[in-house]
């Protein structure tokens, strides 16, 4: 999430993420976090090869709960809700570039785009960066349920 600048798995997968980005740039909805595949797993998880499920993915998972929960000073739990302000993505970021939040990385293999979309000062990332609309528009609506992260950020 942190990281997300408009690459993934598939193109069904990248749609996903970015109506997801949306609603949380327009404040709509809060993170919640969830035991297993989440909202931006929902692109993937229509396939019968599915990493989410995947025992690698769990760990890791579980190592970035783990992490995010010790940075925030509580316990990271599922149906917690965070609210993706820049004081909160700003503080997510610098302990992510920092190395504090990164042990779950470890065996992802988007290792080496996330390092270089940190060590760019995060630009381009989709989430916490409102994009300017043209002169005239107006945002689309975007659908209402709340977003479900990963109790394993």
């Amino acid at each position: 999430m942190l990281t997300y600048v408009g690459k993934g798995y598939t193109s069904g997968f990248i749609e996903n993420y970015d109506r997801v980005a949306a609603r949380l740039n327009a404040g709509e909805e809060d993170i919640e976090l969830v035991d297993g595949p989440d909202d931006i797993c929902e692109g993937l998880l229509c396939e019968s090869h599915a990493h989410c499920f995947n025992e690698g993915v769990v760990q890791r998972d579980e190592t970035a709960r783990l992490s995010v929960s010790a940075l925030l000073g509580e316990t990271l739990t599922a149906g917690k809700r965070l609210q993706a302000t820049p004081d909160f993505l700003a503080k997510m970021r610098q302990a992510f570039a920092a190395g504090e939040i990164r042990p779950a990385c470890r065996g992802c293999q988007w290792t080496r785009l996330c390092d270089r979309i940190a060590a760019s000062g995060f630009a381009g990332v989709k989430i916490g960066e409102r994009p300017e609309l043209p002169a005239g528009r107006t945002p689309r609506p975007t659908p209402t349920h709340p977003s479900r992260f990963s109790r394993r950020p």
